[in-house]
């Protein structure tokens, strides 16, 4: 069943009384293995005493799908299938390393926001390549990863600013770069980054700022934001952004705190993805849904 592709076969809900039984057609799609053969799929679905009890199904397939030599075949390629997945993302910080310096330029001002280990990892591989530039990090309010950022990118001999996030917009006219981390990248080229994203790519977009994401392919998602920033986000409790010790003040108390985890960020506010296998505009990920997923896996985020 596995080589035949069952998630391919489509009911048409059609019956036909034969016999005072019930037959169901069920006809495969013209791109299933199964249907190079033509072979129309009959379900019947009766007892001894000629009447409908269930909804039991048994499929036929082609001959050559119950070959038990396929078996060890199946097994070898999913093997390699894992084996390949996992060697992707054991060289992936490599690959999307191997460009920092056509990216990072000396003498550069580059600007990012909160942590992030594959862009700390993408700023020490240009600084190891002799590139001297200066990095200004967004602490990220309320978790301040920004400030363990920088603490690892000065001890690599970077120059590092730690700024408020309030401060981004005042400082963006100095940046060259932005350089943004990817909770994932949607079918329609959109960014899903960390809280408070939107904002630096909102600043980045009125003072004519280059943006660019670092992502790996894994994190290439299917899926369109058809809610706009409640997409793929997840809100958490607000004692992160409030005392709960201050809800006794009568002005607070009808205050709703939302705490968001992720920022939407729309496509036409990211200049370029830079992933472990080359850099795409946001215009391109179509084409790259189309060769990391088949139709038939879309489905399920419509």
């Amino acid at each position: 069943m596995l080589w035949a592709h069952p998630q391919h076969v489509t009911k048409q809900h059609t019956r036909t009384q034969s016999g005072g039984g019930t037959e169901f057609e069920d006809r495969l799609r013209s791109d299933s293995l199964g249907s190079d053969s033509g072979q129309v799929l009959t379900t019947s679905n009766s007892n001894d005493n000629n009447s409908t009890t269930g909804s039991s199904s048994m499929y036929s397939y082609p001959s050559h799908y119950y070959n038990k030599e396929r078996g060890v075949d199946l097994r070898q390629s999913v093997m390699e299938a894992i084996q390949e997945m996992m060697s992707e993302l054991e060289d992936l910080h490599k690959n999307i390393n191997d460009q920092a310096v056509q990216h990072i330029h000396a003498g550069e001002i580059i600007l990012t926001y909160a942590l992030s280990k594959t862009v700390e990892l993408f700023l020490k591989a240009a600084a190891a390549k002799k590139r001297k530039f200066s990095v200004i990090i967004c602490e990220g309010a309320p978790h301040f990863g920004g400030h363990s950022m920088a603490k690892s990118l000065a001890e690599a001999g970077i120059d590092t600013t730690v700024i408020h996030d309030a401060a981004t917009y005042a400082i963006m006219a100095r940046v060259n770069k932005v350089l943004l981390p990817a909770h994932a990248v949607l079918a329609n080229g959109g960014l899903i980054a960390p809280s408070g994203s939107n904002m630096v790519a909102l600043a980045a977009k009125q003072n004519s700022v280059p943006v660019v994401s670092i992502a790996g392919m894994f994190k290439l998602c299917p899926m369109y934001p058809h809610e706009g920033q409640d997409t793929l986000n997840d809100l958490i409790s607000p004692s992160s952004v409030v005392d709960y010790s201050l809800m006794g003040d009568p002005v607070l108390s009808e205050v709703e705190f939302v705490n968001p985890v992720h920022d939407y960020i729309p496509p036409q506010l990211i200049d370029l993805f830079v992933t472990n296998i080359g850099g795409f505009q946001p215009s391109y990920i179509y084409r790259l849904l189309a060769e990391y997923y088949h139709n038939d896996d879309w489905e399920a985020f419509e």
